[in-house]
């Protein structure tokens, strides 16, 4: 009866610490790290508060535009097709100094930027691992070094057409973007474990990324 209402518990802690507890639709995903991988870490780290489980807080994507210094227009396709592969409006991203060499001033659009939570979040992590990443030519993994030594991860992708929601047809040309997963873990050995228990294709030891 103690073992039920631990689990009971457990489970309503894990829907409040990934964002849940509405009704309607669970991203797969999140179903996934709710019934799989919470225990799984629980094990491999001996965490027995659920709330200390590592977990997803927000991922954030930044597609620079150099361009943008001498076309407008450049930006202002990247941020609609950013907004499309993304599910959400972006916000324009401005340079913080100014450089002379490349006639750029303090405060100029050079980018896009938008920042995913809860559902949106859970949505596009599973569309970058199901859809996004295999159409990558001669994709092998992505690095596992690629952490910040505080639980984070950044992929770099250098085309953003991989993802179908961008129109092809609508694209003057392919743009790269940076995909951070900010999570809630101590170290990048439990950032590490969770996102490769929910589905992350990294490199495996021995080959080359």
């Amino acid at each position: 009866m103690a073992d039920k209402k631990k689990k009971k518990a457990d489970e309503a802690a894990a829907t409040t610490a990934d964002g849940g507890g509405g009704n309607g639709f669970v991203p797969r995903l999140k179903q996934r790290y709710r019934e799989e991988v919470i225990d799984k870490l629980k094990k491999e780290f001996s965490i027995e508060n659920a709330m200390a489980v590592p977990k997803i807080q927000k991922i954030s994507l930044n597609m620079g535009v150099g361009e943008a210094i001498e076309n407008m227009k450049v930006l202002d396709n990247a941020v609609e097709e950013l907004g499309d592969l993304a599910g959400q409006r972006p916000m324009i991203t401005r340079a913080q100094k100014s450089i002379a060499n490349f006639k750029l001033r303090a405060g100029m659009p050079i980018g896009a930027r938008v920042t995913l939570r809860g559902d949106n979040m859970w949505n596009f992590l599973d569309r970058l691992i199901s859809v996004a990443l295999p159409r990558v030519r001669d994709f092998r993994g992505i690095p596992s070094k690629s952490f910040d030594g505080r639980g984070n991860y950044t992929l770099g992708i250098k085309d953003h057409l991989i993802f179908p929601e961008v129109d092809y047809n609508k694209v003057d040309k392919s743009k790269g973007l940076n995909v951070t997963i900010v999570t809630t873990a101590e170290n990048d050995e439990q950032a590490f474990y969770l996102l490769r228990e929910l589905g992350m294709p990294f490199v495996r030891r021995g080959q080359s990324s």
